[in-house]
This record gives structure tokens, sequence and C-alpha cells, in this order.
């Protein structure tokens, strides 16, 4: 056979084979769906995940497929944790005891996968974690009401003095005014401070962060996230023992309606502790417990 009929064989081939593969795709992703990842190891910060890997659907259009592991957020949001060419991958950097909606997909030059099934689950605790118990039955009313309780899950003593806890919340209609009050505390209200700090939204001063709010800002109806921060003047908790019951309750200067349900920090009255991993918790600077967009 001629050269040039050989080498038209050759791409008439090559076409058919890339329509085939066009054609694969146009019904469904071009890669199979990866396996539900699988928990192989779980500390405080890592965690160690698997699971059955991708293919190719039309065989001959193969190149290295990476595997992203995510958090869906939302339709088509989602939170990146990693990505590796292997079906087995350990996560840094994670809070402690929280709880993760874990799913991975399959990516290439190319082609891409559906999402996986999530998997969840809650990592390790780390030196400490905070119960949280809802006081307030209507999240619509001119108070925010809960207990909390910081515990030492460590192996060795817990300075209160280096923990920090922030119950993060959104200040809806740009209404940053908030009164946090201490009302009861197992180890004295004397030794809680309590700061609220919100962030300032795109366009305002230099500075980023601030209380009270300068004149004009943040701008009127917008939604400022920002948190009452707790920490204590002293203290040292055993491994195993807790700070006992804090009461606390805040409102406005004008004691005008609080919407709670967008508060990232809240969860619905249940009559009992629980542990909220919406709210963060840390010794020394480092993260132990806690992460509100998990």
């Amino acid at each position: 056979m001629p050269a040039r009929r050989v080498t038209a064989t050759i791409a008439l081939a090559a076409l058919a084979s890339l329509l085939a593969v066009n054609a694969a795709r146009a019904d469904g992703p071009a890669i199979s769906t990866p396996g539900t990842p699988t928990v192989v190891a779980n500390e405080p910060h890592e965690l160690t995940l698997s699971w059955a890997p991708s293919a190719w659907v039309e065989p001959g259009s193969e190149q290295p497929i990476n595997y992203e592991v995510q958090v869906p957020l939302g339709p088509n949001t989602y939170r990146f944790l990693g990505s590796t060419t292997d079906t087995t991958i350990t996560l840094t950097d994670l809070a402690p005891g929280t709880t993760y909606r874990i799913a991975v997909a399959a990516r290439a030059l190319g082609g891409y996968s559906d999402t996986s099934p999530t998997t969840t689950v809650r990592t390790a605790a780390g030196r400490a974690t905070v119960s949280y118990f809802n006081l307030d039955w209507s999240p619509t009313n001119n108070q925010i009401q809960h207990l909390l309780k910081v515990t030492n899950t460590g192996t060795g003593p817990l300075d209160l003095s280096t923990v920090r806890v922030r119950y993060h919340l959104r200040f809806e209609g740009a209404n940053t005014s908030l009164v946090p009050n201490c009302d009861w505390a197992a180890l004295g209200c004397d030794r809680i401070r309590q700061t609220v700090q919100f962030f300032i939204p795109p366009g305002g001063p230099p500075g980023g962060m601030t209380t009270p709010a300068p004149p004009g800002y943040p701008i009127p109806g917008t939604p400022v996230p920002g948190w009452v921060e707790l920490t204590f003047t002293d203290g040292t908790l055993a491994p195993g023992q807790s700070t006992g019951p804090i009461q606390l309750r805040h409102h406005r200067h004008s004691w005008s309606t609080i919407d709670e349900r967008d508060d990232p920090s809240w969860v619905a009255a249940t009559s009992q502790w629980t542990e909220n991993d919406r709210i963060t918790l840390d010794v020394d600077g480092v993260r132990e417990f806690g992460d509100t967009i998990s």
C-alpha cells in the first residue's frame, strides 16, 4: 500500500476513534465515578482516605487521572481539600473533633467524572473540645442564650489562659451592635473575657476588622460575619476535666430582634448538650476543635 494511503487510513482511524470518544462523552462523563472514600486513619489534624479508582469510559482515550478531594457545599460549590494521582491521600491541617462530608472527583486532560458519594467522618478530638447547650427555643427573639463548656481531651494539663473560643455569627442588616453577658459560670464570670469582633465588607476602611463600627460602615443592609470571642484569665484543667457550664447571653444595645438562624455556630435547641463543631477552639493559636466551613 502506498505511503500516502497508509497515512490516510491511519488518519481516518484516529478521527473515527475521536468521534467515538466524543459520542461517549456527549452521553455522560468520559471518566467513571470514583468509589466512595473510606477512612483508613483518623488523627486530630490528619485524615487518611482511600477509594476505588476511576477508568476511562472509552478505551484508547486514556490520559493520566487526577483525583480531587473535596467537601461539597452546594450546587457546583465545594471546598477543595487536596489532590493526588493515587487512590489514597492523607489530608492535613484539618480541624480536630469536626464533622466533614468528603467526596472525590476524577479530572484529566479532556475528561472528568461525576463526584463520588460522600463519606461523613468526625475527626479525632484534639487537646480540647467545646460542648454547647442552646437555652433559647426561639431563634428570632432579642437575645442569644446558650451554655458553653470546655473539656480537656488531651493527655496533659490545659492552661485556660491559652484557650480561645469563638462563637461565629452574622450581623443581619449590618447592625453590629452586640452586648455580651456572662450570667453565671461554674469557675466564675470574673475569670472570663468576651470580645465582639466583625469583618468590614469590601470597600470599607483599612484595618479589616474593628469594633465598634466607624461611621458609614458596614454598608447598611449588608450581612456582616463576626464572632463573640471567649478567653480565660487563668485556670488549669487536668485531662478529662471541664470548666463546667458557662451561661452566656448577648443582646443588641437597642434590644431589637436578632435572627440566629443564619449564624454558623447556631444549632436549634434540643434540651441537651452537644459537641457543636461550628464553634471553634484554639490552644496557643492552634485549632483544636471546630471548623465553620467543614
